[in-house]
């Protein structure tokens, strides 16, 4: 369960850097759009079409240090550490998913079997936090119990 829990986290850390590229390059195409704006504009236009590229530009700063802060939460985690409560870094089976405590990354599938890779921060995630193997939680109007720890 060891390997499961690692190519998890590297399939997350994958998804981060991808994230992390594309806010980079939207960045770079959102300020070269502002440059190009103001060399060709005049006037009212030229004021509406700066603004729009500078919301471009905010909004794909905003996404770059975001996806940064998922970045160093998930280079904090532990790929080995074994506890017998839920924190970040673990991998929790239940009876209705399994569940990887990291970022919000969304569903990964690993030899065949679906795991979610979940923020603790998310309504799920916060529900998990502390939990330990044997108990129970209702989600959604779905039961579920913890049936391991890793």
């Amino acid at each position: 369960m060891q390997e499961i829990k690692e190519e998890l986290y590297q399939l997350c850390t994958g998804f981060i850097n991808d994230r992390i590229q594309n806010a980079e390059e939207a960045l770079k195409q959102a300020q070269q759009a502002s440059i190009d704006d103001t060399k060709s504009s005049a006037g009212d236009k030229y004021e509406t079409g700066r603004e729009m590229a500078q919301q471009d530009i905010n909004r794909n700063m905003q996404l770059l240090i975001d996806a940064k802060q998922q970045k160093a939460l998930l280079m904090g985690l532990s790929t080995n550490a074994i506890t017998d409560v839920v924190k970040n870094g673990s991998l929790v089976l239940t009876n209705n998913g399994n569940f990887y405590l990291s970022i919000s990354a969304g569903q990964f599938m690993v030899n065949g079997t679906s795991y979610f890779a979940i923020s603790a921060v998310a309504p799920l995630g916060k529900l998990l936090m502390g939990k330990r193997k044997g108990d129970a939680f209702t989600f959604n109007q779905r039961n579920y119990q913890i049936k391991e720890l890793i």
